[in-house]
């Protein structure tokens, strides 16, 4: 089954260390990321890039349909992210094609430019994956 990802939820998911809005949000992103994409297969994931609410956001306590209570600001994050990585919602892209994307286009760094209104780039945990990523460890 394909998955249907925002574009911030690239770097979400590749930032994602267990914290979420709520027990069943981490519960789901749990699945999504570390039951799908970070699996032996998981390079071969393929996701489709959607514009409103996808397979990250199905329990978060801010869904509100196929928006968020916060829209302004995730629209925000959707098109920084998208003009950082070079998705458009309708594009198709493997979860490996997407890291490499992600190493090829976004900087250690950069998040702070990206990410800007994010509540979770405080805490550190995407960029370090970033630089995880740059290593060659992820």
């Amino acid at each position: 089954m394909i998955l249907r990802f925002r574009r911030h939820h690239f770097l979400c998911s590749l930032g994602f260390q267990g914290k979420g809005y709520s027990e069943a949000f981490t519960a789901n992103m749990d699945a999504v990321v570390n039951g799908r994409l970070r699996a032996p297969q998981g390079a071969a994931e393929e996701i489709e890039v959607v514009a409103g609410a996808d397979a990250i956001c199905a329990p978060c306590p801010e869904r509100r349909g196929e928006g968020c209570a916060k829209q302004a600001r995730i629209d925000r994050l959707d098109a920084a992210h998208g003009a950082a990585l070079g998705l458009a919602p309708g594009d198709r892209i493997s979860w490996g094609d997407a890291l490499a994307r992600i190493r090829a286009r976004v900087q250690p760094g950069d998040l702070a430019r990206i990410c800007k209104g994010c509540g979770w780039l405080e805490l550190g945990l995407c960029e370090a994956a970033l630089g995880q990523l740059h290593a060659g460890e992820g």
